[in-house]
């Protein structure tokens, strides 16, 4: 039996290493690395095999001794040799019983026993793919579950440590150079054209479906109340007074070209010149006297106009009408798609410049939070709450492709090569089944024949 066991397993061996040398090709499907991996045997797989092989020597050698010592036993016991030698041939016959079964289950693993394809061996080459298949459910059901995330997550304290990280100045500076990169990336990726259209349709849209008169008009009466138009009635009273100053001449002139053709030259010069001096007289009195009448009735226009911009629906309705229609000159297109080249420009520049506003906020905001997050639980554990949240929506959401990639992977894998790799790597353990199982068996064999023959006598 150990040399056809012995036989049996040198061709196999011999067998693998010439389909492993001659057609190693064959087998590695296009899977990438992970099947690469699982196809080529290393310096350290090979190590371990001759492990394996060293043991397997040890287990099969320890079959043939309890064999040898079976015959001898059972050899002394029929030539009379007392009754101590039955007790030896019932104790090594178990352990030969005890070795070959745990042979059998081993041998099974990975192959048919002595080639014959008994039902229910092989089990690696030819339930690879339910292994797979398991495997996933496993992980999915015992890594992937949400209660089991959320419990790993609490117990690392994510917040509490990025707190304590963030806090380090030399982190933050690191943080707040890879933003700046990631920025000015961004930023270079997208194509102006492409951003300018999207921004200009969406400020389009937004202020086309919003109506405006009635915020224009809280606004507007908020600023009458408050007196903040005075400042606007101010500058342009004193800049009439100005010109008014300075273009005398033209004033009177267009007063005198108004004039009828049949009135007197110094008729229509007199008239242009009363006209100037009182318009210059009212603009000057507007602007020096704080309770002018024309002051108080520009206020009750203000507020007039700021009621019906609420309240009236045909002023309502003039503005919007207004409002499409300044949004629809090419020029304010212009000026709403320019603007994303300019805030680009700025933010670009920004992010390059170390000593800029920018980049000092974020570094400080990230020292800020480094150091919250590192003392205030509160700020911890909305963190914690944070990263727990995401982390289960992603596991949650796609568990089932996280769990197609082991199935996946497994199902690439050649089933030759894979049984070689895992018998190089687990196969030397298993072979101290055989060897305990030679061991267990003598001591129940012994024991069983101790008691049967104590019962017998």
């Amino acid at each position: 039996m150990c040399g056809i066991t012995e036989r049996v397993e040198r061709m196999e061996r011999t067998k693998a290493a010439e389909k492993g040398a001659g057609a190693g090709g064959q087998h590695a499907r296009p899977g990438g690395a992970v099947n690469r991996a699982m196809t080529t045997f290393s310096p350290a797989d090979e190590e371990k095999q001759r492990g394996v092989r060293r043991m397997k020597l040890t287990a099969t050698g320890l079959l043939v001794f309890v064999a040898l010592v079976y015959v001898l036993s059972t050899w002394a016991h029929n030539s009379g040799a007392g009754s101590w030698a039955a007790y030896v041939a019932a104790a090594s016959e178990a352990g030969m019983v005890g070795a070959l079964a745990d042979w059998f289950a081993v041998t099974a693993l990975f192959r048919h026993p002595l080639g014959i394809p008994i039902p229910h061996t092989a089990i690696i080459p030819t339930k690879k793919d339910q292994l797979g298949v398991s495997l996933g459910e496993f992980v999915g059901e015992n890594f992937l579950s949400e209660d089991v995330v959320r419990q790993r997550l609490r117990a690392v304290g994510i917040g509490s440590r990025l707190g304590a990280w963030l806090a380090v100045p030399e982190h933050a500076d690191r943080v707040t150079a890879e933003l700046s990169t990631a920025l000015r990336g961004a930023l270079t990726v997208l194509r102006d054209s492409d951003v300018q259209a999207v921004v200009g349709e969406a400020i389009t849209r937004r202020a086309g479906a919003q109506e405006i008169g009635p915020g224009i008009g809280k606004m507007l009466e908020k600023v009458v109340a408050d007196g903040g138009h005075k400042r606007v009635v101010d500058l342009v009273v004193t800049r009439a007074h100005d010109w008014l100053v300075l273009h005398g001449d033209s004033v009177m002139d267009a007063v005198q070209g108004g004039a009828p053709g049949w009135t007197p030259k110094f008729v229509d010069k007199k008239v242009g010149e009363r006209v100037y001096k009182e318009l210059l007289r009212f603009v000057t009195e507007m602007r020096d006297m704080p309770g002018h009448p024309a002051r108080g009735a520009l206020d009750r226009f203000l507020t007039d106009f700021a009621s019906d911009l609420q309240s009236d629906t045909d002023t309502r309705a003039r503005v919007e009408r207004l409002k499409g229609e300044v949004l629809g000159r090419d020029e304010v297109q212009d000026l709403i798609a320019s603007a994303w080249t300019a805030v680009r420009s700025m933010i670009v520049a920004a992010a390059e410049d170390e000593r800029s506003e920018l980049r000092l906020r974020v570094r400080a905001s990230l020292l800020s939070l480094g150091s919250r997050m590192a003392a205030e639980r509160k700020v911890q554990d909305k963190v914690d709450k944070w990263v727990e949240d995401a982390a289960v929506y992603v596991v949650t959401t796609y568990r089932k492709e996280i769990t197609s990639l082991i199935t996946d992977t497994v199902a690439s894998w050649d089933a030759e090569h894979t049984t070689r790799k895992i018998e190089a790597n687990i196969g030397r353990d298993l072979q101290f089944i055989r060897i305990n199982g030679t061991v267990v068996g003598s001591l129940a064999g012994l024991l069983i024949y101790t008691v049967s023959h104590a019962l017998g006598a």
